[in-house]
């Protein structure tokens, strides 16, 4: 028997053909698709918008089975895609596309493992999985243990008939909270683990739900993964600073700085930086998208980027330093460089205490030296899952 496709699935739901195609419009805006190359339709070229091609891998293609691993986490990217005020997009993912196991949002027990090790065999080479949570190799994963396995042999399983895997959030991306110093799980990200499928890296803590649900239908869709950076992070999503597109950004280049929470320039909405904003040197969509379907997000409503989306960000210095960039003062009306990551930023902050740039300077130092798979982790490749299994 034909599987139904997702077009198929939603019309029995009560989906209108109107209300598909707006649909379509949304998720091909939230991927960043451009037009696609010209295809041949009745004798001539066309070119197909980006909804247009979306609709078409919507009713052509079965749902998408994906597979939702949970390691050393606090389910905050669960939580986060779960209570999306973006509800189209996310029932989609959770209902519609479809999510075949995943241990937070699922009744727990056997029935669960047995779904997921079912789903695994049928789905074979097709699934995509998710992996929310760093993983542990200290004592060979012993710290963090479903159902009386360590999340090694988890993972080992899990990528073997899997097409694609997603690492969602910081701590699956590269390490996060778990992976602070000193590190006693020696937690590490899913990348340096997996070296023989197509990984790609949603950081952030949590992750942004529509970042998340946009990588897993640029897949469905295109049938590959979108490209990325040198951190394994869509461009999409990951292809600018907070710091390009903060509304904060005027106050900046006048060299305007709130000296504290409660000042006057904080009420008028000066830059942060002086109060630790690591928005020059963070890369996340947080001030394009934002979050609740564009309401706010932290710089917007008084605090300062903590960098969640980038690696060792929880070891980067004091949350409440101005450290993030060395930054020239506005009078000087030149371009630097910000902190080595070849983004180019306007004036800057005027008497930066030397000192602080001196601790600032150490603590990157420090952080850059701890590399992907400092922690020791030796990679899974597919041969030795085959052969575990």
């Amino acid at each position: 028997m034909k599987e139904k496709t997702i077009y198929e699935h939603l019309r029995d739901k009560g989906l209108s053909r109107r209300d598909f195609m707006k649909l379509c419009g949304t998720i091909a805006g939230m991927m960043g698709l451009e037009f696609s190359p010209p295809v041949k339709a009745l004798g001539k070229l066309a070119h197909p918008t980006p909804a247009e091609v979306v609709a078409r891998a919507l009713t052509t293609k079965p749902k998408l089975p994906i597979i939702w691993l949970e390691f050393q986490d606090c389910a905050g990217c669960s939580e986060a895609i779960s209570r999306s005020s973006s509800p189209s997009l996310a029932k989609l993912v959770l209902n519609d596309i479809a999510i075949e196991y995943h241990e937070t949002l699922m009744a727990a027990g056997s029935q669960a493992e047995k779904a997921k090790e079912e789903c695994m065999e049928k789905y074979r080479g097709k699934y995509v999985l998710v992996v929310e949570g760093s993983p542990t190799v200290a004592d060979d994963g012993i710290y963090c243990v479903v159902a009386g396995k360590s999340n090694l042999d988890l993972l080992k399983e899990a990528t073997a008939g899997a097409a694609a895997v997603i690492a969602t959030g910081n701590c699956a991306s590269f390490g996060g909270i778990p992976g602070a110093n000193p590190n006693p799980t020696r937690a590490c990200g899913v990348a340096d683990l997996i070296k023989d499928k197509p990984v790609i890296n949603i950081p952030g803590c949590p992750a942004i739900p529509e970042v998340t649900t946009g990588t897993i239908l640029y897949f469905l869709i295109m049938g590959e993964l979108p490209k990325t950076d040198h951190l394994l992070r869509p461009l999409t999503f990951y292809g600018h600073t907070i710091h390009d597109h903060c509304l904060r950004r005027p106050f900046y280049e006048a060299g305007k700085f709130a000296e504290s929470f409660d000042d006057e320039g904080a009420r008028k909405g000066y830059c942060l930086y002086k109060l630790g904003c690591k928005g020059p040197t963070t890369y996340n969509a947080c001030a394009a998208l934002k979050w609740e379907q564009g309401l706010s997000y932290p710089v917007q409503s008084g605090h300062p980027c903590l960098g969640c989306s980038e690696p060792h960000f929880w070891d980067g210095g004091g949350f409440y330093q101005g450290q993030s960039a060395a930054l020239i003062p506005p009078e000087s009306k030149t371009t630097a460089v910000a902190a080595g990551v070849g983004v180019a930023i306007g004036a800057a902050l005027a008497g930066v205490n030397a000192a602080k740039k001196g601790r600032a300077k150490k603590a990157l130092t420090s952080i850059s030296a701890v590399g992907p798979g400092e922690s020791g982790a030796k990679p899974i490749s597919q041969s030795e899952s085959k052969k575990e299994g």
